[in-house]
């Protein structure tokens, strides 16, 4: 039987029946971009999140202007999205992953937030923004560096203070005209973030890491994740499969309120602040 909680205030009642189902047990973390939107990140479905149409593998692999605006626009968001810091939410996780009560968490964000804020396993199933690498010979480069080089390149750019951010770090650009597109600099092939566009799938190993996180957990939290993504929803279906707890902490509805132990509807940051002091505690 399901569980719906409504109270945007996640009221003691709320966590007691999220604690019940988790307590004892060793939980798996599956978090999407809702954990993220109090570090400054916004998410793609949130109440208020803008009108965004991301760019598919297919337009950035093909076509050299959709390219061209790709790295402008990512560019341009590269810094403030690399200076976002882990919130409480993120924090709880990590702690709660040190004092054994978390397995360890998968998330579809591309942020590194859980890594900075000192999560230990953790599987990027979307990949990360923090490398770069060749689709010809496969050499990886730290983003860092590829943004001084891009930089260097078009020293025309000024990047704004304040930014439209999108999810991924991407901002809309309003021009990309001479703008020198990076390339490999051991074959000259094209870069390519080390992330899953739409339009990509998982990468088989990664899922099944994710799997195997799970395979060793007796219960399931997903945190600030509408389940849109198919790669989320199967995970949440392994665990109905096997009868385990599953809590989804999210406001507004998710694919998988239905097969949910405990809903509760409210922000992930105090809900999981809350949990970390009731097992950990």
């Amino acid at each position: 039987m399901t569980t719906v909680v409504h109270d945007d205030a996640a009221t003691a009642a709320d966590i007691d029946r999220a604690v019940e189902a988790l307590a004892g047990r060793r939980v798996a973390v599956l978090t999407g971009a809702g954990v993220s939107t109090d570090s400054g990140i916004p998410d793609y479905r949130g109440k208020g999140a803008p009108v965004r149409t991301p760019m598919t593998a297919q337009q950035f692999l093909a076509n050299d202007d959709a390219r061209r605006r790709y790295w402008v626009g990512s560019h341009l968001g590269w810094r403030t999205f690399a200076a976002a810091t882990p919130n409480a939410g993120h924090i709880a996780l990590a702690e709660m992953e040190r004092a054994g009560a978390v397995s360890g968490v998968v998330t579809q964000n591309v942020d590194g937030l859980h890594l900075r804020a000192g999560s230990h396993r953790v599987v990027e199933l979307h990949g990360t923004m923090r490398r770069v690498f060749c689709t010809h010979c496969g050499q990886v480069f730290d983003r860092r560096d590829l943004a001084a080089r891009v930089e260097a390149d078009n020293p025309w750019i000024t990047v704004p203070e304040r930014v439209a951010l999108g999810p991924d770090g991407d901002v809309l650009p309003e021009s990309t005209e001479g703008f020198r597109v990076p390339a490999c600099t051991v074959c000259g092939g094209l870069l390519k973030p080390d992330v899953v566009f739409f339009g990509e799938f998982v990468p088989l190993e990664k899922f099944r890491e994710a799997e195997q996180l799970l395979r060793g957990s007796d219960a399931l939290l997903v945190a600030g994740s509408s389940l849109v993504v198919n790669s989320g929803v199967r995970l949440v279906e392994r665990a109905r499969r096997r009868r385990i707890p599953i809590v989804i902490v999210n406001r507004g509805q998710t694919r998988a309120d239905s097969t949910a132990t405990v809903k509760v509807d409210a922000g992930t940051t105090e809900v999981l602040h809350a949990l970390s002091v009731a097992l950990t505690g």
